[in-house]
């Protein structure tokens, strides 16, 4: 498989998908591996918005409980391990410790809910609850000496955009058509088909059909019904836009739990081991009223977070610590509650197939955590009126790097397998430094096989290779030096601002 430039596109497809985000790249993948013939375009760059924007978190959402939101904490329960199996080098567990503040929630309630989070889902190897005690165990070490006690419990971490750009490649594999910033300009029925205007960041318009639609423009959902989608009589829906920004400060601490933190406005606050050498800090909810493709994060949010983040540590957290930052508009269905905090992050999938008509499938809302449920329940509804019966399959398929058998044999648990990928790795390959065959193995899994096969070429920046940044390029859509450093990497974190500009220019050159 390979991202190459647009080629001319058959005259029908089964599905047609707007939208590159982990909604789109989901359903994409599913309605692909039933047999569809299947069509998705991205107006930008895969993952480039709200998809690469989390909390890089696979869970269940514990302050969710409070809100009395059962059915969508155990969905997303239900899915932790299912997703942590298919891509052990993109996602791992991650144990989170609860301080608790006693001027929060009481004891009580906080075991109450965790033991509400362990029974709702099943678990086969991820490790349930305790209590800690914090003056005698590592994790107390980088809090105020007045939190004595705090709860541990597991979730996962993953890596946003690299999962988006997986689900794609897979979906690729499987017949898919991807097409990355190519904008759907509109698409209107035309009897049993929708026929859709494509316009590419060249400007060179194309047609083509499709036996369905499938919207999911996440944040820009709304918009794209409104104004793109020609149907007759508009329909009317409204999103709610919700801003959620992070910061990355130095190392807060040395250990590999993270923390999440209660905030006086019932709210809650993550703090994530990251990227070796870093702490990742988020999120806020605030209201977004402004264009969505262009957020920022606020210095009211940044010192917001930092705040919150200095109620914990022994050491404050001040903004001129921070290193970068991060936001994104997440796409809630509109439930009327007034705080943004207590949005349902659930989401809705709405058919319009009327008679004899070509089907549209519209997605709202939803959560980086469910994305497999959602393609699955999108594809069970909408595979069968286009004549299709295979029915669902992605829960114990794995991701492209997923399947690390050829280095390590049968299978496991997921996180003591990917310890044992690295550990053949740096094995039979001792010509490459372990840091970086460590980088390869978490990025690209068992698809290293490629890069290890080609020539690595010239050092473009320290540890950034020719190779690497060509099978960027031609497996996997990168077309910037954003895309590289920022989306398929982390890389612009460790790099300096002269190292990141060599990086851009080879991008642009080649």
């Amino acid at each position: 498989m390979t991202a190459a430039a647009h080629p001319r596109l058959p005259e029908l497809f089964d599905a047609f998908v707007v939208g590159g985000g982990i909604n789109g790249v989901g359903v994409a993948r599913d309605l692909a591996g039933r047999g569809l013939r299947v069509l998705l375009c991205e107006q930008h760059d895969l993952a480039s918005h709200t998809s690469s924007a989390s909390s890089k978190l696979i869970h269940g959402g514990l302050r969710y409980l409070e809100h009395y939101e059962f059915r969508l904490v155990a969905k997303a329960l239900g899915e932790r391990e299912v997703l942590l199996k298919s891509a052990p080098h993109l996602m791992r567990s991650l144990r989170f410790v609860m301080p608790h503040d006693e001027r929060m929630r009481p004891a009580w309630m906080i075991r109450a809910g965790l033991f509400l989070y362990d029974h709702l889902a099943k678990r086969e190897w991820l490790p349930g609850t305790e209590r800690l005690k914090l003056r005698k165990h590592p994790t107390g070490a980088p809090l105020q000496a007045r939190l004595t006690t705090g709860f541990a419990y597991s979730d996962g971490w993953v890596d946003d955009a690299r999962l988006v750009v997986a689900c794609a490649q897979d979906a690729v594999a499987r017949g898919s058509r991807v097409l990355t910033r190519t904008a759907c300009v509109d698409a209107r029925r035309v009897g049993e088909h929708w026929q859709a205007r494509l316009r590419d960041a060249a400007g060179q318009e194309q047609l083509v059909q499709a036996r369905a639609l499938v919207n999911a423009a996440g944040p820009w959902a709304a918009q794209f019904l409104a104004e793109h989608v020609k149907q007759g009589e508009p329909e009317r829906r409204s999103l709610r836009l919700v801003k959620g920004s992070h910061i990355v400060v130095p190392q807060c601490f040395t250990h590999d739990h993270a923390y999440i933190f209660q905030n006086p406005d019932g709210r809650i606050l993550f703090a994530i081991p990251y990227e070796g050498r870093f702490t990742l800090i988020g999120t806020t909810d605030v209201e977004h009223h402004g264009p969505i493709g262009h957020v920022r994060i606020s210095d009211e949010e940044i010192a917001y977070l930092c705040t919150q983040a200095s109620r914990y540590f022994a050491t404050p957290v001040t903004p001129d610590q921070v290193l970068w930052t991060y936001a994104g508009v997440r796409p809630l269905l509109d439930d009327e509650h007034g705080n943004p905090a207590e949005v349902t992050r659930d989401y809705r999938l709405e058919l319009d197939a009327p008679e004899a008509q070509a089907p549209l499938l519209n997605l709202w809302g939803g959560k980086l955590t469910t994305f497999r449920r959602l393609a699955e329940d999108a594809a069970d509804l909408l595979a069968p009126r286009l004549g299709n019966t295979q029915g669902a399959w992605t829960r114990g398929a794995l991701l492209p790097g997923g399947d690390l058998s050829a280095w390590i044999g049968a299978p496991r648990q997921p996180d003591a397998d990917f310890e044992r990928f690295v550990g053949a790795l740096t094995t039979q390959h001792p010509e490459h430094p372990p840091a970086l065959l460590r980088r390869w193995a978490h990025a690209y899994g068992s698809a290293i096989a490629t890069l290890l096969a080609a020539p690595l070429g010239e050092e473009v920046a320290p540890g950034v290779y020719e190779g690497e940044l060509a099978y960027l390029r031609d497996h996997e859509w990168a077309r910037s030096g954003e895309d590289v450093l920022w989306r398929r990497s982390k890389l612009g974190l460790h790099l300096s601002e002269a190292e990141r500009a060599r990086v851009v220019a080879w991008v642009a050159g080649h």
